[in-house]
Parts: C-alpha cells; sequence; structure tokens
C-alpha cells in the first residue's frame, strides 16, 4: 500500500523536513522532493525522486505534483526571500486541481490565528509578539491560510510549538483550541504527518500539535 502512495515533499533539508523524508522513506513511501540546488545534495534512495527548482514558480509546481497522491509542506520564510506562503500555497493548489490531488498537508507555526481558537495568554502574547516583530511574514502565512479554506481540496495546517531536533519519542499533545506545550521533537512531528497522510480527523482543520513533556524521574 505504502509503496503505491507518491509523496510530494517541500522543505525536505530544513529543520523538519529532513527526519520526516528519512521517516518517510523508512516507512516506504514513494517521495518526490523539491531541492533548490540538488548538485549540493547528498541524500540517496530508490524511493527517492529529485525535483530541482523553486515552488515560488508554477512550472516547479506543476512537474513536483505530477504523479503524487499526496502534498505534504515543510517550508519556511527565508530572511530576506520573496514571501513564500501564499504564493506557494496557490502554486501547489492550481497543481493539486489540475492533477486532482485531494490531500495536502501544510506546516505553520503556532501562531496562525484561526475561528475557534482558545489560546492560553501565554500563547496569546506569544501570537501578538510575532505580529509586531514579523508583521509581513505572519500576515503572508495567515493568507495561506484562507486561500486553503476557500479551497477543495482536503487540507491540513498543523501549527507547531519550537521545533526540537531530536530522534527522541515522547509521545504527542494534539488539540484544536490552543497548544499545550512548548516543543515538538522532529521524529513525533515526523509520525503526526505520516499518520495523516491516510487519516481523515482533521481534514480542512488546523491542529496544534507539540510532544508531551518527558517525566522526571
Amino acid at each position: 500500500m505504502k509503496q503505491s502512495i507518491k509523496v510530494a515533499l517541500l522543505g525536505a533539508t530544513g529543520k523538519a523536513g529532513k527526519y520526516l523524508l528519512q521517516e518517510l522513506l523508512t516507512s516506504g513511501y514513494q517521495v518526490k522532493s523539491l531541492i533548490r540546488k540538488p548538485k549540493n545534495y547528498t541524500i540517496a534512495d530508490p524511493l527517492l525522486e529529485i525535483v530541482e527548482g523553486d515552488i515560488k514558480d508554477s512550472e516547479t509546481a506543476h512537474q513536483l505534483l505530477k504523479g503524487c497522491n499526496v502534498v505534504i509542506s515543510a517550508i519556511g520564510q527565508n530572511k530576506d526571500d520573496v514571501l513564500i506562503s501564499s504564493l506557494a500555497t496557490i502554486n501547489i493548489v492550481q497543481a493539486m486541481e489540475e492533477y486532482n490531488i485531494t490531500r495536502y498537508i501544510l506546516l505553520t507555526g503556532s501562531n496562525l490565528e484561526v475561528p475557534g481558537d482558545q489560546k492560553s495568554d501565554k500563547n496569546l502574547e506569544g501570537t501578538k509578539w510575532m505580529k509586531a516583530t514579523f508583521p509581513i511574514p505572519v500576515a503572508d502565512k495567515q493568507k495561506a491560510y484562507e486561500i486553503l479554506t476557500v479551497s477543495a481540496i482536503d487540507w491540513t495546517v498543523v501549527r507547531l510549538p519550537w521545533i526540537e531536533q531530536t530522534t527522541e519519542r515522547r509521545g504527542l499533545i494534539v488539540d484544536l483550541q490552543d497548544c499545550l506545550e512548548d516543543l515538538i521533537s522532529t521524529t513525533d512531528l515526523a509520525d503526526f504527518l505520516i499518520s495523516q497522510i491516510t487519516a481523515t480527523e482533521y481534514i480542512k482543520k488546523a491542529p496544534f500539535v507539540a510532544s508531551k513533556k518527558l517525566s522526571k524521574s
């Protein structure tokens, strides 16, 4: 079953994406990954196909998504780069509609605001700080979410706290109203994202996902 599912992956060289890629390949999924500079990319696997280019280009988006069944985006906003969130979302949705791909999973920060949120005072302050400090990228990510809400695809926006690069599995806390912990391990995150390839519980929803705290011995 997994061998027949091909995942279009964006952000495979990033903090979360490189762990996700390894877990996808280990789990037996075919992966088509977008890499800006493949000459410098050293990962190779029989299940991995590399596409060179930039998701801000519509033709590249179509090339990446062709032949895929699911799209997962772990891209981030690079400093001093053109705004990417909304433009990438537009290109991805257009390509998904053309190729009749329905499942899209997007990673974003916990500062994204969604109707029904009941954030703690601490998290409300964090959201306020992000909007004041990085107003343009935050607004662009909010715009990307709004684009998805009016689309016909089966999207899930995964809202995250600070990502900790570790292979530790601590278990997950998933909540639709607030982020209940401060960290998520990259391996816990990869496990959750892979589960969402076939799960339906969070379609057209934006869950907060975090790792459980390690119990003190």
